[in-house]
Protein backbone atom coordinates (compact mmCIF):
# COMPACT_ATOMS: atom_id res chain seq x y z
CA UNK A 1 0.00 0.00 0.00
CA UNK A 2 0.92 3.36 -1.11
CA UNK A 3 2.19 5.98 1.73
CA UNK A 4 2.20 9.61 0.41
CA UNK A 5 5.07 11.47 1.06
CA UNK A 6 5.56 15.39 1.93
CA UNK A 7 5.78 18.13 -0.31
CA UNK A 8 7.79 20.73 1.03
CA UNK A 9 7.69 24.37 -0.86
CA UNK A 10 10.35 27.05 -0.79
CA UNK A 11 8.87 30.67 -2.44
CA UNK A 12 10.30 33.63 -2.34
CA UNK A 13 10.46 37.01 -4.55
CA UNK A 14 13.64 37.17 -7.29
CA UNK A 15 16.01 37.79 -5.89
CA UNK A 16 15.88 35.87 -2.06
CA UNK A 17 17.97 33.39 -2.50
CA UNK A 18 15.51 31.01 -2.22
CA UNK A 19 17.29 28.75 -5.43
CA UNK A 20 20.43 29.11 -3.13
CA UNK A 21 19.21 27.62 0.22
CA UNK A 22 17.11 25.13 -2.15
CA UNK A 23 19.91 23.62 -3.02
CA UNK A 24 21.72 23.73 -0.21
CA UNK A 25 18.66 22.31 2.08
CA UNK A 26 18.41 18.95 -0.23
CA UNK A 27 22.23 18.50 0.00
CA UNK A 28 21.94 18.34 3.53
CA UNK A 29 19.19 16.44 3.62
CA UNK A 30 20.75 14.40 1.14
CA UNK A 31 23.74 13.64 2.72
CA UNK A 32 21.90 12.57 5.91
CA UNK A 33 20.27 9.89 3.82
CA UNK A 34 16.51 11.22 3.86
CA UNK A 35 14.29 10.16 0.39
CA UNK A 36 14.08 13.26 -0.99
CA UNK A 37 13.54 14.42 -4.35
CA UNK A 38 13.67 18.01 -5.67
CA UNK A 39 11.75 19.97 -8.37
CA UNK A 40 11.61 23.41 -9.37
CA UNK A 41 9.20 25.29 -11.11
CA UNK A 42 8.94 26.57 -14.22
CA UNK A 43 10.37 23.44 -15.75
CA UNK A 44 12.16 25.77 -18.81
CA UNK A 45 14.50 22.67 -19.79
CA UNK A 46 10.30 20.93 -20.68
CA UNK A 47 8.02 21.73 -23.65
CA UNK A 48 5.44 22.35 -20.78
CA UNK A 49 6.91 25.57 -19.59
CA UNK A 50 6.40 27.44 -23.68
CA UNK A 51 3.62 29.72 -22.64
CA UNK A 52 5.61 30.43 -19.24
CA UNK A 53 8.51 31.83 -21.37
CA UNK A 54 6.52 33.19 -23.80
CA UNK A 55 4.73 35.36 -21.08
CA UNK A 56 8.49 35.95 -19.23
CA UNK A 57 10.33 37.24 -22.37
CA UNK A 58 7.23 39.45 -22.78
CA UNK A 59 5.69 38.18 -26.33
CA UNK A 60 2.33 38.91 -25.25
CA UNK A 61 3.33 42.37 -23.39
CA UNK A 62 6.29 43.90 -21.79
CA UNK A 63 3.58 44.70 -18.72
CA UNK A 64 3.04 41.60 -16.57
CA UNK A 65 -0.71 43.18 -15.55
CA UNK A 66 -1.47 42.59 -19.61
CA UNK A 67 -2.05 38.84 -19.11
CA UNK A 68 -4.72 38.74 -16.70
CA UNK A 69 -4.22 36.50 -13.23
CA UNK A 70 -6.25 33.52 -14.57
CA UNK A 71 -4.74 33.06 -18.19
CA UNK A 72 -1.17 33.24 -16.54
CA UNK A 73 -2.34 30.98 -13.58
CA UNK A 74 -3.25 28.52 -16.31
CA UNK A 75 0.49 28.70 -17.83
CA UNK A 76 2.32 27.64 -14.53
CA UNK A 77 -0.76 25.01 -13.87
CA UNK A 78 -0.13 22.97 -17.24
CA UNK A 79 3.66 23.24 -16.46
CA UNK A 80 3.09 21.83 -12.67
CA UNK A 81 0.81 19.03 -14.35
CA UNK A 82 3.28 17.92 -16.56
CA UNK A 83 5.74 17.59 -13.78
CA UNK A 84 3.92 15.59 -11.35
CA UNK A 85 2.48 13.26 -14.05
CA UNK A 86 5.77 12.76 -15.61
CA UNK A 87 8.69 12.94 -12.98
CA UNK A 88 7.62 13.09 -9.30
CA UNK A 89 4.24 11.21 -8.64
CA UNK A 90 5.61 8.23 -8.37
CA UNK A 91 8.09 8.68 -5.75
CA UNK A 92 5.20 11.06 -4.07
CA UNK A 93 2.98 8.20 -3.49
CA UNK A 94 6.04 6.23 -2.51
CA UNK A 95 6.56 7.90 0.22
CA UNK A 96 9.46 10.19 -1.10
CA UNK A 97 9.60 13.85 0.53
CA UNK A 98 9.31 16.21 -2.53
CA UNK A 99 10.91 19.57 -2.09
CA UNK A 100 9.97 22.12 -4.31
CA UNK A 101 11.20 25.80 -5.26
CA UNK A 102 8.01 27.37 -6.20
CA UNK A 103 4.85 25.85 -6.76
CA UNK A 104 0.97 26.58 -7.21
CA UNK A 105 1.34 29.28 -4.52
CA UNK A 106 3.76 31.10 -6.70
CA UNK A 107 0.67 31.70 -8.71
CA UNK A 108 -0.53 33.73 -5.76
CA UNK A 109 2.06 35.11 -5.18
CA UNK A 110 3.03 37.31 -8.67
CA UNK A 111 -0.90 36.80 -10.32
CA UNK A 112 -2.49 37.63 -7.31
CA UNK A 113 -0.84 41.25 -7.39
CA UNK A 114 -3.35 42.19 -10.93
CA UNK A 115 -6.65 41.59 -8.91
CA UNK A 116 -8.42 43.96 -6.96
CA UNK A 117 -7.72 43.09 -3.34
CA UNK A 118 -11.58 42.73 -2.78
CA UNK A 119 -11.01 39.66 -5.19
CA UNK A 120 -8.14 37.97 -3.47
CA UNK A 121 -10.04 35.60 -1.19
CA UNK A 122 -11.67 34.53 -4.70
CA UNK A 123 -8.60 34.20 -6.53
CA UNK A 124 -7.16 31.92 -3.94
CA UNK A 125 -10.28 29.30 -3.73
CA UNK A 126 -9.77 29.28 -7.39
CA UNK A 127 -6.45 28.35 -7.22
CA UNK A 128 -6.63 25.82 -5.11
CA UNK A 129 -9.88 24.33 -6.38
CA UNK A 130 -8.24 23.98 -9.71
CA UNK A 131 -4.65 23.14 -9.20
CA UNK A 132 -5.69 20.70 -6.53
CA UNK A 133 -9.19 19.42 -7.45
CA UNK A 134 -9.42 19.51 -10.94
CA UNK A 135 -5.90 19.01 -11.54
CA UNK A 136 -5.02 16.64 -9.03
CA UNK A 137 -1.96 18.33 -7.68
CA UNK A 138 -0.72 17.35 -4.30
CA UNK A 139 -1.19 20.04 -1.86
CA UNK A 140 1.85 21.20 0.06
CA UNK A 141 2.56 20.13 3.52
CA UNK A 142 4.47 22.97 4.42
CA UNK A 143 5.19 26.46 2.53
CA UNK A 144 8.65 28.36 3.77
CA UNK A 145 7.90 31.94 2.24
CA UNK A 146 11.96 33.65 2.58
CA UNK A 147 11.18 37.18 2.80
CA UNK A 148 14.27 39.46 1.77
CA UNK A 149 13.20 43.00 1.13
CA UNK A 150 12.49 44.45 -2.29
CA UNK A 151 15.62 46.42 -1.80
CA UNK A 152 18.30 44.41 -0.79
CA UNK A 153 17.10 41.46 -3.82
CA UNK A 154 17.73 44.07 -6.62
CA UNK A 155 20.71 44.51 -5.74
CA UNK A 156 21.67 40.49 -4.99
CA UNK A 157 19.67 40.36 -8.84
CA UNK A 158 22.40 42.56 -9.82
CA UNK A 159 25.37 41.28 -8.90
CA UNK A 160 23.84 37.69 -9.87
CA UNK A 161 23.58 39.38 -13.88
CA UNK A 162 26.97 41.27 -13.58
CA UNK A 163 25.48 44.55 -12.98
CA UNK A 164 23.37 43.97 -16.64
CA UNK A 165 19.73 44.98 -15.90
CA UNK A 166 18.93 44.28 -19.41
CA UNK A 167 19.06 40.05 -18.05
CA UNK A 168 16.37 40.70 -15.89
CA UNK A 169 12.70 39.06 -17.24
CA UNK A 170 9.64 41.37 -17.11
CA UNK A 171 8.87 40.49 -13.23
CA UNK A 172 12.55 40.69 -11.84
CA UNK A 173 13.06 44.58 -13.83
CA UNK A 174 9.53 45.40 -12.74
CA UNK A 175 10.67 46.65 -8.91
CA UNK A 176 6.97 48.53 -8.32
CA UNK A 177 5.13 44.60 -9.62
CA UNK A 178 7.66 42.95 -7.02
CA UNK A 179 7.03 45.46 -4.33
CA UNK A 180 2.90 44.15 -4.91
CA UNK A 181 4.46 40.79 -5.09
CA UNK A 182 5.38 40.84 -1.19
CA UNK A 183 2.21 42.23 0.06
CA UNK A 184 0.37 39.25 -1.74
CA UNK A 185 2.64 36.68 -0.47
CA UNK A 186 2.26 38.28 3.01
CA UNK A 187 -1.42 37.99 2.89
CA UNK A 188 -1.32 34.38 1.05
CA UNK A 189 1.08 33.43 3.81
CA UNK A 190 -1.17 34.68 6.76
CA UNK A 191 -4.73 33.10 5.28
CA UNK A 192 -3.20 29.73 4.12
CA UNK A 193 -0.65 29.25 6.72
CA UNK A 194 2.59 29.62 5.05
CA UNK A 195 5.47 30.21 7.46
CA UNK A 196 6.94 33.48 6.64
CA UNK A 197 11.16 33.53 7.44
CA UNK A 198 12.93 36.44 7.46
CA UNK A 199 16.36 37.09 5.65
CA UNK A 200 17.53 40.11 6.44
CA UNK A 201 18.68 42.47 9.46
CA UNK A 202 19.10 46.08 9.95
CA UNK A 203 19.31 46.53 6.04
CA UNK A 204 21.30 43.12 5.29
CA UNK A 205 20.85 40.03 3.98
CA UNK A 206 21.67 37.45 6.59
CA UNK A 207 24.33 34.82 5.70
CA UNK A 208 23.66 32.17 3.49
CA UNK A 209 24.52 29.69 6.59
CA UNK A 210 22.61 31.31 8.77
CA UNK A 211 19.40 31.20 6.76
CA UNK A 212 20.04 27.34 5.92
CA UNK A 213 20.23 26.96 9.50
CA UNK A 214 16.94 28.52 9.94
CA UNK A 215 15.29 26.79 7.22
CA UNK A 216 16.14 23.43 8.50
CA UNK A 217 15.58 24.24 11.97
CA UNK A 218 11.67 25.41 11.25
CA UNK A 219 9.41 23.12 13.63
CA UNK A 220 7.58 20.46 11.82
CA UNK A 221 9.27 21.07 8.12
CA UNK A 222 12.11 19.08 7.69
CA UNK A 223 12.10 16.89 10.49
CA UNK A 224 9.44 14.00 9.65
CA UNK A 225 5.92 13.94 9.60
Amino acid sequence: MCSKGRLIVLEGLDGSGKSTQFERVYNILSANGQAIKKISFPDYNEPSSALVRMYLNGDFSSDPADVNAYAASTFYAADRYASYMRFWRNDYLSGSTILAARYTTSNCIYQMTKLKKAQWDNYLDWLEDFEYEKLGLPRPDSVVFLDMPIEISQKLMSKRYDGDDNKKDIHEANVEFLRQCRESALYAAQRKGWIVLPCSENGEPLAIDEITNRLLNLPNVFKGK
